[in-house]
């Protein structure tokens, strides 16, 4: 804990474009979060790559997703905004959690056989041990709650595993983290593949990004794949149409007996065009923010380097708790 609060973390890698996804299930729920938790938002560059990735694009995302947190009300002045490759302790500290970590442990989880198979030509070292640099980034703020989805609850429970090996031999060295379910929001899913997340690499149409223009936005959702029927109501196996409900709930607020009361005897066609000038009237203001944040770089640059600084004070912290435990000689 920090100064009598909780202390949580969460990040984001700067792969793809941000999604309606990303901003549902983590974005809008950091900023209704900062002022209750020390909050720890990152950019998580350095498990991107792990995937072969373009650097002039790598490096333009990553200002983009900086500007994007700043656009979505991440408050600087409150949260600690940072880029995780400007603070070489996260490096450090997975390094020595890799000397804890058991092989066995690491082949069973499901994202490397995952990621294994869509890269067959480049499964490297990194895309095996990443669940121990995302142990480094929480365990290296004493983090006391991690926000979770359900494809990383598996990365959560490695991490507590690590955190109390590593307590078990030196003594309390790590806060273990909890997992942090936030009853805000749901998870959106993709507008062609409804039983499938919405991704941020994804080209196509099932994928509505932040930064999408209206008429993108409104053509997306047009032809978002439904379901047979034409009740707007949430049932069991109708993917399609619960999907839309719960992306118009989330951005007009209403509860979903509100939205099918609303549009009970209308058809699909006029909830989707409704869907979609919702979530174009709430993306506006975000990306007209966002377009005043990126085109000043030398404040982004400002904030990036306050953000690392102040994330760099707490990391030295537990860095230097760790050397000295594990038996490292300190620098003269």
């Amino acid at each position: 804990m920090i100064n009598g609060k909780k202390i949580i973390f969460s990040g984001i890698q700067p792969s793809g474009n941000l999604t309606i996804g990303n901003y549902a299930g983590s974005l809008k729920n950091w900023v209704s979060l900062q002022n209750e938790y020390k909050s720890l938002f990152c950019i998580v560059d350095m498990h991107s790559i792990t995937v072969r990735q373009n650097p002039a694009e790598l490096r333009r995302r990553t200002y983009e997703v900086f500007a994007l947190y700043l656009a979505c009300g991440i408050n600087p002045d409150v949260s600690t905004i940072f880029v995780q490759s400007h603070v070489p302790a996260h490096a450090e500290l997975a390094w020595v959690l890799d000397c804890y970590t058991m092989f066995g442990e690491l082949s069973r989880m499901t994202q490397f056989k995952d990621k294994s198979e869509k890269n067959s030509q480049n499964i490297n070292a990194g895309l095996f041990t990443y669940p121990v640099l995302m142990a480094a980034d929480i365990l290296l703020y004493q983090a006391d709650l991690v926000p979770v989805g359900e494809d990383q609850k598996q990365h959560l429970e490695i991490t507590r595993d690590i955190a109390g090996r590593f307590n078990g031999i030196y003594s309390e060295t790590f806060t273990v983290p909890e997992p942090f379910i936030s009853k805000l929001g749901g998870k959106i899913m993709s507008l062609s593949e409804p039983d499938k997340k919405m991704s941020k690499s994804d080209m196509g149409d099932g994928s509505v990004r932040i930064l999408d223009d209206r008429d993108t936005i409104i053509r997306k959702f047009r032809r978002a794949v439904t379901d047979s029927g034409s009740e707007i109501k949430v049932e069991e196996g109708k993917d399609g149409i619960n999907n839309l409900i719960m992306i118009y709930s989330t951005f007009s607020g209403k509860t979903k007996d509100e939205i099918e009361k609303e549009f009970e005897g209308r058809g699909y066609g006029e909830f989707k065009m409704a869907v979609g000038e919702c979530v174009a009237d709430a993306l506006e203001p975000i990306k007209a923010k966002f377009n005043t944040y990126i085109s000043d770089k030398t404040q982004l640059d400002k904030l990036m380097s306050s953000g690392a600084d102040q994330a760099a004070y707490l990391a030295r912290k537990t860095i230097s708790k760790v050397y000295r435990k594990i038996g490292f000689v300190q620098k003269p």
